[in-house]
């Protein structure tokens, strides 16, 4: 799954999760972690979450891109 995140343009990525992600918090969260690369500690410090529940936003919302681009 995550090869095919890798191989789209940062813009690209960027269009998908404003296109495709309902939640503004989860937007940021995933912009911030495929985009920008924070790890999942630091996430959850700047957005007020546990760690865990920033796992379950990225791999949910990585899910969820996935989908949408290879059937794209």
């Amino acid at each position: 799954m995550k090869h095919i995140l890798n191989d789209i343009s940062r813009s690209e990525l960027e269009r998908a999760i404003d296109e495709w992600i309902l939640n503004q918090r989860d937007r940021d969260v995933l912009k911030r972690r495929l985009i920008d690369g924070v790890i999942f500690e630091s996430l959850a410090c700047e957005f007020g979450l546990s760690v865990r529940h920033t796992k379950t936003i990225v791999y949910k919302g990585e899910e969820k891109l996935f989908t949408k681009i290879a059937h794209k």
